[in-house]
């Protein structure tokens, strides 16, 4: 095993101003700089948090409640006074407040000394990590990467499915330290490549870079987005749906992907054989077809070539197409999202053509298997089941 070096003889103060040029967007080199330390070991400091700059040191202040604060506490609850009016006493916020009494009051009320012991206690390190110590936590969170659910996904959703087990909670901050922090572990490195990212190492957000344009010639007869009807642009009704291509290496071959505006479920259109305007046209009326009427209404697509057929769409389908404007894919906002997603089972730079239907039917069940934070951690699957159950129950006349 490799050795790792710790820094240990680094001063805290060094380390502060390292990670304070971290937090203010500084990648690790200029940031090392600032902090007057060589590259190199700028970029070994930030390996060795995993890239989780929550780990950092941070300059020291009046972060945690003294024993003479708690003891403060301890008579203005005694003589009656509620949180807020403790906390302007304190100048502490009153959820600082709540949060003391809620942990240390006990049976015999809450007392300064016994909350002091019980935060020096907390205080200590090392911990043993929460997934380490529970393994069946670990699993279900495992299982959860297994199925490409980002952390966030798979906090939420195990409050849906242990509503009765309070142990069966993680938050998705641990989930991305256990990945990613040296000494924290619990779960197999190689499983962060199951997150959308791939990466080995949790990277500070970056400005994401223009889209470059797409070339192509206007096309006919287009309807644009100002037409939309209201309903689609609130998703308050269903069958509103944005659509569009992505490319695989040299752009020779693509992937159609259709994503409802209200459930979020998903589709993928199959064309092994390119990408024409006529290609995208069969396939596309092939999997509206199987729709049922309620989620047919309208499609917003890019200003692309591949649509210069969509009056023949529109006609065999009965669907209303909409363009967007030149170069705002933010108009398509769900859709550009999914392919964001889709690239973790369609890298860029590989052939698309190889994947057959079933390839792509899988990929669309897991990604309608996916829990989703618009949906309250329902799924889009379950999303759509349900709204289709509730339009075909049927109604039963009541008489005056």
């Amino acid at each position: 095993m490799a050795r790792v070096r710790r820094y240990r003889w680094l001063p805290r103060s060094v380390r502060v101003v390292f990670w304070e040029q971290v937090r203010r967007g500084l990648a690790a080199k200029p940031a090392a700089r600032a902090a007057g330390l060589s590259p190199n070991t700028g970029v070994r400091l930030f390996r060795q948090a995993g890239g989780v700059i929550g780990n950092a040191p941070r300059r020291a202040g009046p972060v945690r409640l003294s024993l003479a604060e708690r003891e403060e506490i301890a008579c203005l609850r005694a003589a009656g006074h509620g949180v807020r009016a403790i906390g302007r006493a304190l100048g502490r916020p009153a959820s600082t407040v709540s949060r003391e009494l809620s942990r240390n009051t006990g049976s015999s009320g809450y007392r300064a000394s016994s909350a002091q012991h019980a935060a020096e206690q907390r205080a200590k390190r090392p911990k043993v990590a929460k997934l380490a110590a529970d393994a069946e936590l670990r699993d279900a969170v495992r299982a959860g990467l297994a199925r490409k659910w980002s952390p966030r996904q798979i906090s939420a959703r195990l409050v849906l499915d242990f509503p009765d087990r309070p142990e069966m909670r993680v938050s998705h901050e641990t989930i991305y330290q256990s990945l990613y922090v040296q000494g924290r572990g619990a779960l197999r490195r190689e499983l962060a490549a199951a997150l959308r990212t791939g990466r080995a190492l949790r990277m500070p957000r970056r400005q994401a870079q223009a889209r470059r344009a797409r070339s192509g010639g206007r096309i006919r007869d287009m309807a644009n987005i100002s037409q939309r009807p209201a309903e689609a642009a609130d998703r308050a009704v269903p069958g509103h749906w944005e659509g569009d291509l992505i490319l695989g290496k040299n752009n020779t071959s693509a992937i159609g992907t259709l994503v409802e505006r209200q459930t979020r479920f998903v589709m993928l259109l199959h064309l092994p054989h390119g990408r024409d305007a006529a290609t995208v046209a069969a396939a596309m009326t092939e999997a509206i077809q199987t729709l049922p009427p309620l989620l047919v209404r309208s499609l917003t697509w890019d200003q692309g070539t591949e649509m210069a057929h969509h009056k023949k769409i529109a006609l065999d389908t009965g669907l209303q197409i909409y363009f967007c404007d030149p170069h705002s894919p933010w108009q398509r906002g769900r859709n550009e999202n999914t392919n964001g997603l889709l690239r973790q089972y369609f890298p860029k730079g590989t052939d698309l053509s190889r994947h057959t239907t079933d390839d792509l039917a899988r990929v669309a069940a897991e990604l309608n298997g996916r829990p989703r934070q618009t949906l309250d951690w329902h799924t889009p699957a379950e999303t759509l089941a349900r709204l289709l159950s509730h339009q075909q129950t049927p109604r039963v006349a009541t008489t005056p």
